[in-house]
């Protein structure tokens, strides 16, 4: 089973790498952008078949290691067909 985490600050944690971003994107040309929030995606492919079981543990993994969870927000969504997590 196919999974994708995504990891990003919480809403009011500041995110300097977001602002470089955002004001280099302004910098080339892009006004429009108003905000970007930069995070980190992680694609884990799980055994079993049991998807609440499969969000059980990679929560587990969540808390123990892939988000620090004092600054950090998680999301898992979960392809149990074995193709590529959206």
């Amino acid at each position: 089973m196919q999974a994708r985490v995504s990891v990003t600050l919480k809403s009011g944690v500041l995110d300097p790498q977001g602002k470089a971003i955002e004001g280099a994107l302004h910098s080339l040309g892009h006004a429009g952008v108003t905000s970007v929030r930069q995070g980190k995606i992680f694609d884990v492919t799980i055994e079993g078949t049991d998807r609440a079981a499969a969000e059980a543990e990679l929560a587990k993994v969540c808390e123990a290691l892939l988000a620090n969870t004092v600054i950090e927000d998680y999301a898992i969504v979960i392809d149990g067909n074995g193709g590529a997590a959206a």
